[in-house]
């Protein structure tokens, strides 16, 4: 795999990642209106259980914005390293 191919894989990464983000995203989303619908039921069950889940997943966010925030660094480097911040030249 050559430099420029790297960088193109290193670029679908991101976008896989930023796909993570949006995906646990809605899933926290998810589990707020879950634990809003419980209000007026009242299940003890889920009042022990969402908030746990609740800050799983908050805490895997984290994570994922620390991971995309080192990557794009990672990535910047290298495309810096290797002098590929110009376009590509035509042969």
């Amino acid at each position: 795999m050559d430099k420029r191919e790297k960088l193109t894989a290193m670029d679908k990464i991101l976008r896989e990642l930023d796909d993570l983000k949006n995906s646990e995203t809605s899933v926290l989303k998810k589990i707020s209106q879950i634990e809003a619908e419980n209000i007026n039921l009242g299940v003890g069950l889920l009042d022990q259980s969402l908030p746990e889940v609740h800050e799983n997943i908050d805490a895997a966010m984290e994570q994922i914005d620390m991971v995309i925030s080192k990557f794009t660094e990672y990535r910047n480097q290298f495309s810096k390293d290797n002098k590929l911040e110009e376009p590509e030249e035509e042969a």
